[in-house]
């Protein structure tokens, strides 16, 4: 009875990661660059903007995408000269969007679906920003520090816990704990070192 307890909270826990609004992960005013543009012109935006990737626009609506590993492997792999080749000849299309009001769970979801570690993010037919795997582990590791957080109010700042111990997630249950230890390895919470210890 108590382990499917555990586990009812532990889904409680993942519904409440995945229904954060994908506008609240999501970098806005993405790096774009006309369709015409070169790879060079490209590079340089990628560069100055510090990012891995440029949306392509053809008359401001979003027609692909393209990214260092398009650059890299399309271009300079090839020995073409970027200043020579048009972002158009390299992009990745159609482009895979997904609507602003979607959740972190859709961008996943799509993610998986498709292969891709970016979405541009699009309001009608506007791209408004876009969201990356790398912000989503973001949201997914902050809201593993509000439930340690909320874990610590639970049981009182002033529960006294051995010198030794930690808070995060034990790695074999994977559940929130305050009282982490590692054992061999790995970090435990109490239940699982017991179930260990009876192993």
């Amino acid at each position: 009875m108590e382990v499917s307890h555990v586990s009812e909270k532990k889904y409680d826990i993942i519904r409440f990661e995945v229904g954060v609004p994908v506008k609240e992960a999501m970098r806005y005013n993405p790096t774009t660059i006309g369709v015409e543009a070169t790879v060079a012109k490209a590079a340089e935006k990628m560069c100055r903007d510090e990012v891995g990737s440029c949306i392509v626009l053809q008359n401001n609506l979003p027609k692909g995408i393209v990214t260092e590993e398009d650059i890299n492997c399309k271009v300079v792999a090839k020995d073409k000269k970027p200043s020579e080749v048009r972002v158009s000849e390299i992009m990745s299309t159609p482009l895979i969007t997904i609507d602003v009001d979607k959740t972190v769970g859709d961008a996943t979801h799509m993610m998986v679906k498709n292969k891709v570690r970016r979405l541009p993010v699009v309001e009608g037919d506007k791209v408004v920003g876009l969201v990356t795997v790398r912000d989503i582990l973001s949201v997914s590791n902050a809201m593993n520090e509000i439930m340690s957080e909320l874990i610590k109010v639970n049981n009182g700042y002033e529960k006294s816990i051995t010198d030794d111990s930690s808070t995060g997630i034990c790695d074999s249950c994977g559940m929130m704990s305050d009282d982490l230890v590692v054992d061999d390895g790995r970090m435990l919470c109490s239940k699982c070192r017991r179930g260990d210890d009876v192993d």
